[in-house]
This record gives C-alpha cells, sequence and structure tokens, in this order.
C-alpha cells in the first residue's frame, strides 16, 4: 500500500462503487478511471464461474491503477452468500451455527476461515460479515437467521470468531449494522425503518456487541432513525450518531461506511445522499446497483477519502496482513473436516 498522503489529490475518492455485469464496460472503464473510487463491492449479477471473478476483480483494480484497492462482497453464509454452488461451497447461516451449542464459536471460526480462503483465491478483500445485530422478537426477517443471538454476549463472541476467522486468511471483516438493526420492525431496503427505543435500552443491549469489537477495522451504518439520538435522519446522515455514538460512546475508531446509498431507505437525489452521509461522518459512500447515472451523480458529490481514513485503511491492511502471517497453518480439507464435525 502506498504511504498516507497529506495531498488529497495523490488520494482515491470516498466511494465504494458496484458495477453492471461479469466484465467491465468500457463506460464503467472510463467511469472508474476518471473518478478513482476508493474500492468496488461484488453482487451475484457480477458472478459466473472462478476464473471470470478473478479476471473482473483485476478489471476493476487496473481501472483505478491501484493493485490495493479494496474489493468488497457479501459471503455472509445462509441466504446471503453471492459466490454459491455448484462453484463455491453452500455456508450455514449465523443462527445455524449458534444452534450448535458450545461447538458455535469454534464453528464460526472455521466456517469464517473457507468463507475467506475462496475470497482471496478471487483477489476479493473484504468480506460484508459479520452481522452484530441482537435478534429480538419484532426484528425483520430482513435480518432474520442472518443474527446470531437474542443475547448481546453471544453475538459479540460470534463476532470475533468470524473477523478473526477472516482475518487468518486475509479478508477483511466489516462489522454491521452499526449501531444496531435488530429493533427495526422495516426493511430499509424498501423503507425508512425507526426505532423508538430509549438510549438507555439501546446501550444495555444494541450497542453491547459493536462495543466489544469496537477494535475492529471496518464497520458499515444502518439506514434507521434512532429516535433517542436523532429523530431527523437515519444513523447513515446523523452527525449526533455517528460523532457522538459510534465514534464516541460505542467508541469504534475504524473505517465507517454507509450502506448502500440506492436504497429506498434514504430520500433525494444521490448527491445529496452523498454529501448527508460524509459530512454526518462517514470515511466512505457505497453505492451498489452498478447504475452509472446514479454513480456519476454520487462522484459529483466525492471529495478525496479524508488523510485520517487513508490512515485508517493502512493501519488495517498491517492487521490484516499480520493476522495471516500468525495464523495456525491448516489445509483447506482439515478446515472442512473439522468444521464437519462440529456441524454434525
Amino acid at each position: 500500500m502506498s504511504s498516507p498522503s497529506a495531498d488529497p489529490k495523490s488520494r482515491p475518492a470516498a466511494a465504494l462503487f458496484g458495477c453492471c455485469g461479469l466484465s467491465l464496460s468500457a463506460e464503467e472503464k472510463n467511469f472508474f478511471a476518471g473518478v478513482n473510487p476508493f474500492g468496488f463491492i461484488l453482487f451475484a449479477r457480477n458472478v459466473e464461474t472462478p476464473e471470470q471473478v478473478r479476471a473482473l476483480v483485476a478489471e476493476l483494480r487496473a481501472a483505478v491503477g491501484r493493485d490495493d484497492a479494496p474489493v468488497l462482497i457479501d459471503q455472509e453464509g445462509g441466504r446471503v452468500q453471492r459466490l454459491r454452488p455448484p462453484h463455491w461451497r453452500a455456508a450455514p447461516s449465523a443462527a445455524e451455527i449458534a444452534a450448535l451449542g458450545e461447538r458455535a464459536g469454534r464453528a464460526a471460526y472455521l466456517n469464517a476461515r473457507l468463507i475467506a480462503r475462496e475470497l482471496a483465491d478471487l483477489g476479493i478483500t473484504v468480506d460484508c460479515a459479520p452481522v452484530l445485530d441482537v435478534s429480538r422478537p419484532e426484528t425483520h426477517t430482513v435480518i432474520g437467521d442472518r443474527a446470531y443471538s437474542s443475547d448481546p454476549g453471544r453475538v459479540a463472541m460470534f463476532g470475533r470468531a468470524v473477523c478473526d476467522g477472516l482475518r487468518a486468511e486475509g479478508v477483511h471483516p466489516v462489522i454491521k449494522h452499526i449501531p444496531g438493526h435488530g429493533r427495526a420492525r422495516a426493511d430499509s431496503h424498501l423503507e425508512l425503518p425507526r426505532v423508538s427505543a430509549s438510549y438507555e435500552d439501546l446501550d444495555a443491549l444494541d450497542f453491547v456487541p459493536f462495543k466489544a469489537l469496537k477494535d475492529e477495522d471496518w464497520a458499515m451504518t444502518a439506514h434507521i432513525v434512532y429516535d433517542a439520538v436523532d429523530p431527523e435522519a437515519p444513523a447513515t446522515c446523523s452527525r449526533a450518531m455517528i460523532a457522538g455514538v459510534i465514534r464516541d460512546d460505542i467508541g469504534f475508531s475504524g473505517l465507517l461506511m454507509s450502506d448502500d446509498l440506492s436504497m429506498k431507505a434514504l430520500e433525494g437525489e444521490f448527491d445529496d445522499r452523498t454529501r448527508a452521509a460524509l459530512d454526518a461522518g462517514c470515511d466512505m459512500v457505497l453505492h451498489c446497483n452498478g447504475d452509472i447515472a446514479e454513480m456519476r451523480a454520487v462522484a459529483s458529490a466525492l471529495p478525496p477519502l479524508s488523510e485520517v481514513a487513508w490512515a485508517r485503511f493502512g493501519a488495517a491492511e498491517a492487521r490484516r496482513a499480520e493476522a495471516q502471517r500468525t495464523a495456525e497453518p491448516m489445509e483447506t480439507g482439515e478446515l472442512l473436516a473439522h468444521l464437519d464435525a462440529l456441524l454434525g
């Protein structure tokens, strides 16, 4: 990785973008070369075979001329995994792992190492996992079995196991959805959820896993209004939430990315959404659907990644490399055998 620079012009733009298909169009290549986004994210529409994904990852990095440009994917297991059979393993969901009882923590770690090994083989360096949302009776099905437990201490334990497993194979974890999606009764892909719980209740339950993992390097915000903190703006666009709660009370000091700007929980033009998230304190914005017109609007409002965020990325890269260097060596077959034995 190049050294953090005081010159903003030398730093990439504060965004992560998706793309439309299995390879980049000429228009996408030109757009990415001109904007120089910090990184990229892949979805199922971008996935066909291992060879094709490797080529696409290489294309994305070549477009911005940076071999260390992060490439992200959502590979949690269960319902949320962009890489699927026959080329990749069907990984268990969080709820399936949590149901294993005393064996569950080790299973979460081994499963994460296997996921990360598949990602690293493709050149993907960031996994948008684990989910640290605490399950509750009212939790919307968009989270559902993606949550590990209704016990915040157990959620934190599983989250740490997943983070350690991913990093052991050279992949950054992203804790989400900070400060907690478990109380939301709506799907933020479709509408804006509102949580009316008191600050004391949020602090006693929802924030607990994020406080326990506050030393992690990446986190993703929730598009949710928390009335006790800011009744006017969702967490992604709320300085009160990001500065006062996520950075101060929870204590998270790593890279903070927005959830997808194209989700219907957010309103307004895409340049306004971009400014709102960055002005609130997000280090970068995420735009996922590959719509070039929307991406151009996002790009029109993008500053360079801040010097602080660039330094955070450097620290995260160093931690990832050290974790990979010191991880217990295990062959893939050995990892699979151990996990299968735990799964029963």
